[in-house]
């Protein structure tokens, strides 16, 4: 399906442009895909539409302990070689069944460059392999060891500690804030961006943009499947909503794309933490959709959204 030519009326002209460029592009539709096929051909297209690749003077690939035996692979990311940098552990969106630190290695190094943190960056286990809640687990258990030795060992400021993600990582790292919450694990910062936050797609967004662009009800129906059984949807571990209280968790920034069917459930999220006493800065960024902060070498709103979020983080761990 294609969005009609109303939506794309919303779009910026370089956003619009982009749009019909992808969707001339001769490539089935990822929802008819396997998931073997999906991931390899997210891989394939990692890069095309990013900002140069920063270089920075730390760059490390290590593993983490999961609590089942498993050794999670992530990649640290950090400005200098200096000691005591604060970090944030990011995880990456798609879908629970995409996507991977490879795919979100120059949006890491962005941040990365122009916070001054450490950022790292986890390869959760993904689905169908590896369905609901293993993705939850590995996040949990990647910030307990960041909290902890893991993080000391590396010569990480582990007093000094944010999570952050986008789209299905941004639910990982809102449920991963609530849990930090109950462990325990003081957060400067929870960084949203575009979160998954609901049980079921409903809202008035949902139906806006069910035909997209560029994420549309056919491929996040196809996610879910791959992901999470119906029965377990309602589970605050997947939609961050359904959580019984979110008093006393971290501040959050959050990020939206204005042009996405994940809007509506963001600034649902947004509105139940500042109903609670929670510091909310939300930002929506106009005429832009979802998955736009991998595009900036063609959109100037995923530039923009960098430099926020890099300035979020730097006030949080100041």
């Amino acid at each position: 399906m294609s969005a009609s030519p109303e939506i794309l009326a919303q779009l910026t002209p370089a956003m619009r442009l982009l749009v019909q460029r992808m969707a001339q592009a001769p490539y089935p539709p990822m929802h008819t895909l396997t998931p073997q096929q999906a991931k390899l051909a997210y891989a394939k297209s990692v890069g095309v539409l990013d900002v140069p690749k920063p270089e920075l003077a730390r760059v490390q690939d290590l593993s983490i302990p999961a609590r089942d035996g498993a050794e999670l692979h992530a990649r640290l990311y950090a400005p200098t070689e200096a000691q005591g940098l604060p970090v944030l552990l990011f995880t990456h969106g798609g879908g629970f069944t995409i996507g991977s630190v490879d795919s979100h290695d120059i949006f890491c190094r962005v941040l990365s460059s122009l916070s001054g943190a450490a950022v790292l960056s986890l390869d959760y286990r993904l689905a169908p392999e590896w369905r609901f809640p293993t993705a939850v687990f590995d996040t949990w258990d990647a910030l307990g060891w960041l909290a902890g030795e893991g993080g000391r060992a590396l010569g990480l400021d582990t007093s000094r500690l944010a999570v952050g993600g986008d789209s299905a990582g941004g639910t990982l790292a809102a449920v991963a804030a609530l849990h930090a919450r109950d462990q325990g694990i003081p957060l400067a910062l929870q960084l949203l961006i575009y979160p998954g936050a609901t049980d079921h797609q409903d809202t008035p967004s949902h139906a806006r943009y069910a035909d997209g662009p560029v994420l549309d009800k056919a491929l996040i129906d196809w996610f879910f499947a791959q992901y999470i059984d119906e029965a377990d949807r309602s589970d605050w571990r997947f939609a961050p909503l359904k959580s019984a209280d979110v008093d006393g968790v971290a501040p959050a920034w959050v990020g939206l794309a204005e042009c996405d069917p994940l809007v509506d459930e963001g600034v649902m999220y947004a509105d139940k933490l500042r109903a609670a006493g929670v510091p909310v800065e939300l930002e929506i960024y106009r005429g832009v959709t979802h998955g736009f902060i991998t595009m900036g070498r063609a959109i100037a709103e995923a530039r923009q959204l960098h430099h926020d979020a890099a300035q979020a983080l730097r006030k949080a761990f100041s």
